[in-house]
């Protein structure tokens, strides 16, 4: 683990700002964050940047197609939990799914307080039970807690859970996926009839407003589960001596990318200096999106196109699509 400050402080004796065994000044770490920062909110915005993909799982309302998603949105869980230090013990979850990323309130919580990484809980909606490291440390005995989910740049990818039955009898437990088609304003917007009911979603379109997205869903639902898969943002540090929890290789492409952006600023560096800290930015950063990559998504098409597709009970297992 290690700290803002430690990665400002390499950066600039990257680019000769700084001599071995000297701390930069509390102005010029301040300045050199504030620009770490503003480059780690633009790789949000890079996908193959990003390392974690978050899951989230929030229970349909019937005849309800619009949620708001964010801090303080629809879409959130509940839990029963305390925390000590900047462990957060769950025992139980009421509704909804854990994940990292999500902002905390609840009696005595500190504002701001974050979920950044897993500890013993695996988070989701199945095995969440466990604990989970946060941001800020405090110290709050066993009460509810809400918590809410980032708010989306995008959305990658969903399928809708819908519950199955025996004999008109709910199964525990029991449950089929389904695709959900991810809409852009276009598309969305050519639905005529956006008020039609059905069984569950089979389209959904995400709308990033400020401060909170808008989740739009059609047809319009009377059950399901939906499960959503979006980019993972960023953390936003508050203080130069904040614990980074980062991949394998994040810290040394947080260094040269950083060290590059301040060479401007400071000037010191010889050509042959600027030209080996260019060539790390990049070869860091080429490292992590290689990683990232993956492959293209194979089509889905409608049972409808393949006429040569029995008309069977397969249907269950696809929900209509074909992959």
């Amino acid at each position: 683990m290690t700290a803002p400050i430690d990665i400002i402080s390499s950066a600039l004796k990257d680019i000769g700002a700084l001599a071995a065994g000297e701390t930069p000044d509390p102005a010029a770490a301040q300045d050199a964050f504030t620009m770490m920062l503003r480059m780690i909110d633009q790789w949000s915005n890079e996908q193959m940047m990003v390392f974690y993909k978050t899951e989230i799982v929030y229970t349909l309302t019937s005849g309800q197609t619009q949620y708001t998603i964010g801090p303080g949105g629809q879409i959130g869980s509940v839990f029963t939990g305390s925390i000590s230090n900047n462990v957060l013990t769950v025992t139980a979850i009421t509704s909804g799914a854990i994940a990292t990323g999500m902002t905390l309130s609840g009696t005595g919580i500190t504002a701001g307080t974050k979920i950044v990484s897993f500890l013993t809980g695996a988070g989701g909606n199945v095995n969440e039970v466990g604990t989970y490291q946060l941001n800020l440390s405090q110290n709050v005995a066993s009460t509810t807690i809400n918590a809410y989910y980032q708010r989306p740049l995008s959305v990658n990818s969903c399928f809708v859970r819908v519950n199955t039955n025996s004999n008109g009898v709910p199964i525990i437990n029991g449950g089929l996926d389904y695709p959900v088609a991810v809409l852009n304003v276009e598309d969305y917007e050519s639905i005529g009839l956006k008020t039609l009911s059905g069984p569950w979603p089979k389209a959904l379109y995400y709308q990033p407003t400020e401060t909170l997205g808008n989740i739009f869903v059609w047809p319009n639902p009377s059950q399901g589960e939906m499960h959503i898969f979006v980019d993972t943002l960023f953390s936003k540090y508050t203080t130069i001596n904040d614990t980074m929890l980062l991949p394998e290789g994040f810290e040394s492409c947080l260094e040269w990318c950083l060290a590059e952006r301040l060479m401007p600023q400071y000037g010191k560096a010889s050509p042959t200096q600027i030209q080996m800290v260019n060539a790390f930015a990049a070869q860091s950063k080429s490292t992590i999106k290689r990683t990232n990559m993956k492959p293209v998504q194979s089509a889905r098409f409608p049972d409808s196109l393949l006429m040569s597709r029995a008309r069977d009970a397969g249907f269950i297992l696809t929900g209509g699509f074909f992959r």
